[in-house]
């Protein structure tokens, strides 16, 4: 009696460190966002702005770390997925609900699922258009819908501007209900907003752009909250700017009916 042979064993081979640090980055922004949210349920407002802003920046590396040294993975395009979901969903939701949600009643409780299933919804949708290649390169200066970063800052830009003015800047729970709507529309919606990471700074626009971003970090470390209101502010009203702008485009590229 012949014997079965065997299959090879398959040898794992050790990953070096750096193909772990893009993963390290999204796994500090969903504790960022989590911790968050231990700072709400503690009243310590301050500490749960600051942990979503904090999960917005270990966001912003992990992608482009990963893109740096060429080990993008699928585990962590889902990974990341399935963090912002949390840091930028469910975390800035539960902040504002337990800062002042929690008083509007039912309102405020739709308001804060409203918010957290449109950040789903666009996280998926951006997952299913990584796939799409018609897109013109030039389009990669724009992400479709305000990103969930974005709707993230823009969802306690009310609780920035509380801490930065005080009571007399707190709104009326309902208003800030509408609000989180307004913001989890416009994730899920279909209007062009700009995306950093498709810019290409010209060569006499290096030294202005890095003064800036040296008085960008001189600001927050002096007034954090006057700072993050004022980015918040900014990118709002970029929104309409980003909308002509991808219209002016794509009538240069001939894509678009005058």
């Amino acid at each position: 009696m012949s014997e079965t042979p065997r299959s090879p064993r398959r040898v794992v081979k050790d990953l070096p460190l750096t193909r772990l640090l893009p993963n390290m980055l999204t796994l500090l922004s969903l504790c960022s966002g989590l911790t968050a949210m231990r700072y709400a349920l503690e009243e310590k407002w301050e500490g749960a702005l600051l942990g979503i802003v904090i999960a917005g920046i270990f966001d912003m590396l992990d992608g482009r770390v990963a893109r740096m040294l060429n080990i993008a993975s699928k585990f962590g395009a889902e990974l990341d997925s399935l963090s912002d979901v949390i840091s930028f969903g469910v975390a800035p939701g539960f902040v504002m609900y337990e800062w002042t949600m929690k008083d509007g009643g039912s309102l405020g409780w739709i308001a804060v699922l409203l918010y957290a299933v449109c950040t789903a919804l666009r996280l998926a949708r951006f997952n299913t258009m990584l796939e799409d290649t018609s897109a013109p390169p030039w389009a990669k200066s724009y992400f479709t819908g305000v990103s969930a970063p974005g709707g993230a800052g823009l969802a306690i830009l009310p609780l920035a501007y509380a801490l930065e003015f005080g009571p007399k800047a707190e709104l009326p729970p309902v208003l800030i209900g509408f609000w989180l709507i307004l913001i989890g529309g416009l994730m899920i919606s279909r209007l062009p907003t700009f995306a950093l990471k498709g810019w290409r700074i010209p060569p006499i626009w290096v030294a202005p752009v890095m003064v800036v971003t040296v008085l960008f970090i001189a600001a927050i470390i002096t007034d954090p909250w006057l700072a993050l209101s004022g980015i918040g502010t900014v990118y709002f009203l970029s929104i309409p700017c980003a909308w002509f702008s991808y219209r002016r485009r794509m009538k240069r590229e001939g894509t678009l009916n005058a």
